[in-house]
């Protein structure tokens, strides 16, 4: 059962606008998460083999990985996090997830957040298939596999 957190919801989703607005002003990146890993690890794409070009996306999934530690502070607690799913079942999401970001050429973040407010027709396209392929997949685990 999700707890309805609209304050915090909305805060997070500033959070999250003003990462991809200061990544794009600043830097003229899309702060698609798939893009800084992939920038990252070899063999290395998009000039990232720059000292300049690793520093960011280090810094930026820097503050991914700490921004828990940021709510801990600022609150005295962190969410409550349910995983109704077995392990199993979180690896074949997680192989399924990789190859659709594969074939999208970027994950939600990229194309949801940045490629949608760009108006770009292959994110939005991304976007929706993503979205569809969530809804097919909960009602199939909770449906059909009764996982």
């Amino acid at each position: 059962m999700s707890e309805f957190t609209p304050l915090t919801s909305a805060l997070g989703g500033m959070l999250i606008g003003l990462s991809a607005v200061l990544t794009m002003g600043l830097l003229g990146r899309i702060a698609g998460i798939s893009g800084m890993i992939g920038g990252l690890l070899p063999p290395y794409s998009g000039g990232a083999t720059a000292a300049g070009e690793r520093g960011w996306r280090l810094a930026f999934l820097a503050g991914m990985i700490a921004s828990p530690l940021v709510l801990l502070v600022a609150t005295g607690s962190l969410p409550e996090i349910e995983v109704p799913v077995s392990l199993p079942m979180l690896a074949i999401g997680g192989l399924i997830a990789g190859v659709g970001v594969s074939y999208a050429n970027g994950c939600p973040s990229g194309h949801g957040v940045c490629g949608m407010a760009r108006f770009s027709v292959r994110s939005i396209a991304a976007t929706l298939t993503f979205m569809a392929t969530t809804a097919v997949t909960v009602f199939l685990v909770r449906h059909v596999f009764g996982a």
